[in-house]
C-alpha cells in the first residue's frame, strides 16, 4: 500500500495513466543499482529517488573533486575531497528520506559485483571506461538482471537497454566487444555538461518504464546523440549468436 504522504509525494506521476497506483508499487518495492556516480550517475540518482525507487544501491570508489562540478551535479564544491557516495547521499537524503539507500564505497570485483547485481532488478551502467561496462555487463547476463547503459563525451552520447530475460535481447559485448585500447576518457578529451545530464536522465527514464512496466524500452536499440547539432539518431542492434558474453546462455 502506499501511504497518503507517498500519495502526495508522487501524485503527478500516480496521475499517468501509464504508471498509475499499480505502478507506483512497482517503483517502492523496485531495488536498483547505479554504477558511479559522476556525470550520468548524477541525474540517474537524482530523478530515482525523486520518482521513489524503493532501494538504491550506489556504487563509487571515487572522491569529488573540483574538474567534477562542472557537470557532476549531485555534488557541490563543500563536497571536494569526500567520498562521491557520501556526498550523493547527503543530496538523496535530502530529496527523499523514505526510500532506502545502500552504499557500496569500494570498486566492485567479480565477486561483490556479481553479489550487488543479484540484488536489484535493474542496473544502470554510470560509468566512465570499458572494462567497468564489460564487467557490469556480464554480471547482468549472469543474473539475468536488466541493464541500461549510457556514455557521453565531447558532444556525443549513447544510450541502449541490454534484457537479458529477452530471448531477442543482445548485450553490452554484442554490440561492441573488445572495445578499443585507444579509448578516451573525459578528463583527456572534454565533454560539455547539459549532455551528460540528457544521457543520464534517458537512462533514469528507461529505468523507471523497465520496473512499472509501460512505454517501449530500448532494448535492440542504440540512441545516439548529437549534441552539436541537436539531433537524435536510433540504430537497430541485434544479438550475437556467437557472443562470448551472452551467447552461451542463449544457447543453453
Amino acid at each position: 500500500m502506499l501511504t497518503d504522504a507517498e500519495l502526495l509525494r508522487y501524485s503527478r506521476q500516480i496521475l499517468l495513466s501509464q504508471i498509475d497506483i499499480e505502478g507506483q508499487l512497482r517503483l517502492k518495492h523496485a531495488k536498483a543499482l547505479i554504477v558511479g556516480l559522476g556525470g550520468l550517475g548524477s541525474p540517474v540518482a537524482l530523478y530515482l529517488a525523486a520518482a521513489g525507487i524503493g532501494e538504491l544501491h550506489l556504487a563509487d570508489f571515487d572522491t569529488v573533486d573540483m574538474t567534477n562540478l562542472q557537470r557532476q551535479v549531485i555534488h557541490d564544491t563543500t563536497h571536494v575531497g569526500r567520498s562521491k557516495v557520501d556526498s550523493a547521499l547527503d543530496r538523496l537524503q535530502a530529496i527523499n528520506p523514505e526510500i532506502t539507500y545502500i552504499a557500496h564505497r569500494s570498486a566492485l570485483d567479480a565477486d561483490s559485483l556479481a553479489s550487488a547485481v543479484g540484488q536489484v532488478d535493474v542496473v544502470l551502467d554510470c560509468s566512465d571506461n570499458f572494462s567497468t561496462r564489460e564487467a557490469v555487463n556480464a554480471a547482468c547476463v549472469s543474473a539475468r538482471r536488466p541493464l541500461v547503459s549510457g556514455a557521453a563525451i565531447r558532444l556525443e552520447g549513447q544510450l541502449s537497454v541490454f534484457d537479458p530475460r529477452r530471448e531477442e535481447s543482445p548485450c553490452y559485448h554484442c554490440l561492441y566487444g573488445h572495445g578499443s585500447e585507444a579509448e578516451l576518457t573525459c578528463s583527456e578529451a572534454g565533454v560539455i555538461g547539459p549532455l551528460v545530464g540528457l544521457v543520464g536522465s534517458l537512462q533514469a527514464l528507461e529505468a523507471l518504464k523497465l520496473i512499472a512496466e509501460f512505454g517501449s524500452p530500448l532494448v535492440g536499440r542504440l540512441v545516439l546523440v548529437d549534441a552539436l547539432t541537436s539531433r537524435f539518431r536510433e540504430l537497430k542492434v541485434r544479438r550475437d549468436p556467437a557472443c562470448e558474453v551472452c551467447g552461451k546462455r542463449h544457447a543453453q
